[in-house]
């Protein structure tokens, strides 16, 4: 069966239909979501367009971590969570907001009931024992959203600390006491949402591709190397890749612009760029988009800054790029050394369900976790800093016009090829939205130059 995948934007007349009959700001008043085709409901209304006979025999809609728990246990449950991506959870009121889906035309009935991460939904059924081995009385417990589970297993609960997740894409997690009520952090490209941990919230940021702009990178150089080797030779290029700057947008731009269309860009090359310069801009440009949504992300939240900054996940193991981090942001970095920690945030969970911790402070208290402080380099410094204002910073801006006539160019030698197929949901052959709704407001209110005020301990142990 066709299963669509998280970033499929297919159902992009589907928000955009949302967003003039309800509105953006009205989504985002019930929601603490920005309008994006990514979220659930608008993937609902996309079946209930172009697959009505499936739509018509739907009893109940569930996301892939709810389907699992209701094939190991038989109960259906949603946890609040995930629920949050939803577009249909009311995030202050924790509830589906049953006026929302009737403006949206979806019936409340498809959404299963809410639990709170780490409730017990019940035994795994007798046939699942039998043909899983596992034992019978097994508790299966309501999770999280992976990042959020990465969160808690790192400690990451109160506003004080921020977690940098790192993958594929990467996270940039923040908890926070209530949802942000301002519109123009969803406008931004900024989420939020219910953190597994009772009373708390989060507001996100990050960026698409992280890792996946480094496998990128790789394929398009045509080498075996091992990453290991590519890093080397990157470390060997000065500081700021001899003149060559990368944009990271290679799947979709990134918080704090709000524009679904992918524009990345290396500037700056030359006959004697190499590999090393490139894969060394790369990361360089990993650590600019980093720091510009780490400052409008604490702008938003109303802090000035953090105690803790702590890395997971497999992309934090490259000491090359957690040391250029440090210094574009002029702050220590804590690199957390846990092995899968989002599914250690929901084994956590599945603990609290079945009685082994009382709560998720207890869970947290019970965990080892080993750390590995990492500062930044009092030369770099200034030269980063350069760079990150002067460069980096004005290039989305500077490109936007080139990216808009290179795909409107694009589009139109597509729809004049005869036979050429456009893939379903392929977020480059989106129509582009009008100037006014791409949101770029860095200009008007930036963020801090630089928001770290204090030191970040080392020894207290963080995003899809």
């Amino acid at each position: 069966a066709e299963v669509i995948a998280w970033y499929d934007t297919r159902s992009a007349p589907q928000a955009d239909r949302l967003g003039a009959t309800v509105g953006r700001d009205a989504l985002f008043a019930v929601s603490g979501l920005s309008l994006q085709p990514i979220w659930s409901a608008c993937k609902l209304l996309w079946l209930r367009d172009e697959r009505p006979d499936a739509f018509a025999r739907t009893v109940r809609w569930l996301m892939v971590a709810d389907w699992v728990a209701y094939r190991l246990c038989g109960v259906q449950a949603t946890d609040h969570s995930l629920a949050s991506r939803t577009h249909a959870f009311n995030l202050r009121d924790r509830r589906w907001d049953e006026s929302l889906l009737a403006e949206m035309g979806l019936p409340t009935r498809l959404f299963a009931p809410l639990a709170t991460s780490g409730t017990a939904l019940g035994p795994i059924l007798p046939e699942v024992a039998r043909l899983t081995g596992l034992a019978a009385g097994t508790v299966v417990a309501a999770g999280g959203h992976d990042h959020v589970c990465g969160a808690l297993a790192a400690g990451v609960t109160e506003p004080d600390t921020m977690l940098n997740s790192l993958g594929t894409a990467e996270a940039l997690f923040l908890p926070i006491l209530a949802p942000i009520t301002d519109s123009t952090f969803g406008h931004e490209g900024y989420t939020q949402g219910a953190h597994v941990v009772p009373d708390r919230y989060y507001a996100f940021g990050g960026q698409y591709t992280t890792g996946a702009a480094i496998d990128w990178l790789r394929s398009i150089l045509g080498t075996d190397l091992p990453y290991g080797e590519m890093t080397r030779a990157a470390a060997a290029e000065p500081v700021g890749s001899n003149g060559v700057t990368f944009l990271p947008h290679l799947r979709m731009a990134a918080p704090p612009v709000d524009d679904p269309h992918p524009g990345g860009a290396f500037i700056g090359l030359s006959s004697d760029t190499t590999p090393g310069a490139l894969t060394r801009a790369l990361l360089e440009g990993l650590a600019f988009q980093s720091r510009e949504s780490f400052e409008r992300l604490l702008h938003h939240a109303g802090i000035t800054g953090v105690h803790d900054l702590l890395a997971i996940g497999g992309v934090a193991r490259n000491d090359l790029l957690m040391g250029i981090k440090a210094s574009v942001l002029d702050r220590r970095l804590t690199v957390v050394h846990i092995e899968e920690a989002t599914t250690l945030g929901a084994a956590m969970l599945g603990g609290i369900a079945a009685g082994v911790y009382p709560d998720t402070s207890a869970a947290i208290a019970a965990l080892d976790r080993p750390c590995t402080p990492v500062l930044p380099d009092p030369a770099a410094v200034p030269t980063y800093d350069a760079l990150y204002g002067q460069v980096f910073r004005p290039l989305y801006a500077a490109l936007l016009p080139v990216k808009r006539a290179s795909r409107r160019i694009a589009r139109s030698l597509v729809a004049r090829a005869p036979g050429v197929g456009v893939p379903v949901g392929d977020p480059a052959l989106v129509p582009a939205p009008a100037e006014s709704e791409i949101v770029d407001q860095r200009s008007t209110a930036p963020g801090p130059a630089n928001a770290a005020p204090g030191p970040a301990s080392g020894g207290t142990g963080p995003g899809r």
